[in-house]
This record gives structure tokens, C-alpha cells and sequence, in this order.
């Protein structure tokens, strides 16, 4: 019987290509996305066209009601989305109040309910300095509680934990990955902003792999 897992699945260029890795380690992959009250669906779209295109089972679930307690960053209320690279302090804005706990245990039931033992999502070494819930100190937490949180225990998979978005890059070219199935902007305009913080990360994975980003820039 082939293992199932879940896959938690923004749209965006990391969980896209943990979510290839996994199809291609062989397992049945259920991808999972969340409305969670962002200021755009469009990554919730690429998210859909990519799970199509992969022939990948997928759910998008709303929780959106959710901002009336998680409210504030600039993902989700009405605060100004900072320009410039991760490193900037201004990037701090971006944080959503236990985002990552909340999502992780919105899947880590829906992989007890498949009988699915691994909950996988793109966490990686760029997150770090500004966004708490991926570092590693709180994936090893949460692998704590999710060991014992169901009589079925579900491990948080992270791959790429201790790389950086250039190396989560080098991994999906090495895979042949068409990164135009994704979707990384903070804005959800017709074309990337390529200001935003998630646009700059992009953008220098894309340079230090010699490669070109197949998405259209402002």
C-alpha cells in the first residue's frame, strides 16, 4: 500500500517543490491550502493549477474568519506591504500572529483522518531571522506535541529546515520544475511586484542558480 501524506501547499516556489519531492519519493500526496484571511488569493490559484497539473488531490480550506483574532500583519490587514530584502527589520510586519501552529495542526487532523503519518511544509534557513515558527528550534516542538497529540503519531517533515531559498531552487531545477506554476509576491497584482521582500528572495535564488525567473515583473 502506497504511504499517504499531507503536503501543506501555498502556491509558492518552496512548497511547490516539496510538494514535487514528495510525488516523486512515491507517495499519495494530498496537498492542503488555507485562505487564512491573506490579502490576495492568487497564490491560492497557482496552488490549484499546479495540483491540476500534477494530478495531485487538493484541498483549499477557509479560515479566513480566523483574522478577527489573528489580525495585523501586513499579509492580512490593512498595513502597508515592506519593500526590500528579508534581512530588513520593516520585514517583521509580515509575521501572522502562531500562523505555522495553526496550519500545522489543521493538518497534521487531516493526516490522522487519511491515516497519513507525515505532514510536510517548506520551512527553510531564509525564514529564520524573522519569522519564529520555522525555525528549527520550533519544528522540533511541534514534532513533540504531534507525537503524542493522537493516538496515531503524525511527523512535521521540513526538508529543507537548514537550506536556503537558493538551494530549495537548485533542488527544483535539478527536478525540471516550472516555476511558472508559482506564485511568491506579497501582491497580488497581474505581474510580481519584485520589491517585496518574497519577490528579492526570489529573485537572488533565481540569479545565484544562473537561471531565469519564468514570471513577468513589474
Amino acid at each position: 500500500m502506497v504511504q499517504k501524506v499531507v503536503v501543506i501547499f501555498s502556491g509558492g516556489m518552496d512548497s511547490f517543490t516539496v510538494l514535487n519531492m514528495a510525488v516523486k519519493e512515491g507517495y499519495e500526496v494530498h496537498a492542503l491550502s488555507f485562505n487564512y484571511g491573506q490579502r490576495h488569493s492568487k497564490e491560492l490559484d497557482y496552488a490549484s493549477r499546479a495540483c491540476k497539473t500534477l494530478g495531485v488531490a487538493h484541498k483549499i480550506i477557509d479560515i479566513s474568519a480566523i483574522n478577527e483574532l489573528i489580525g495585523g500583519s501586513s499579509l492580512t490587514s490593512d498595513v502597508d506591504i515592506p519593500e526590500g530584502h528579508y534581512a530588513e527589520e520593516s520585514m517583521k510586519s509580515t509575521v501572522v500572529p502562531n500562523r505555522n501552529m495553526i496550519l500545522l495542526s489543521m493538518a497534521v487532523g487531516y493526516a490522522v483522518s487519511l491515516d497519513a503519518n507525515k505532514v510536510y511544509y517548506g520551512a527553510h534557513s531564509g525564514d529564520h531571522d524573522i519569522y519564529p515558527d520555522c525555525r528549527p528550534e520550533f519544528v522540533e516542538r511541534m514534532n513533540d506535541v504531534c507525537a503524542i497529540a493522537n493516538y496515531e503519531k503524525v511527523e512535521i517533515v521540513s526538508p529543507f529546515l537548514y537550506q536556503s531559498k537558493i538551494d530549495i531552487l537548485t533542488a527544483g531545477l535539478n527536478m525540471g520544475l516550472d516555476y511558472n506554476l508559482t506564485w511568491t509576491c506579497y501582491n497580488g497584482r497581474e505581474k510580481a511586484c519584485g520589491k517585496c521582500g518574497a519577490c528579492q528572495e526570489r529573485l537572488e535564488a533565481f540569479e545565484k542558480n544562473n537561471a531565469k525567473d519564468p514570471l513577468e515583473y513589474e
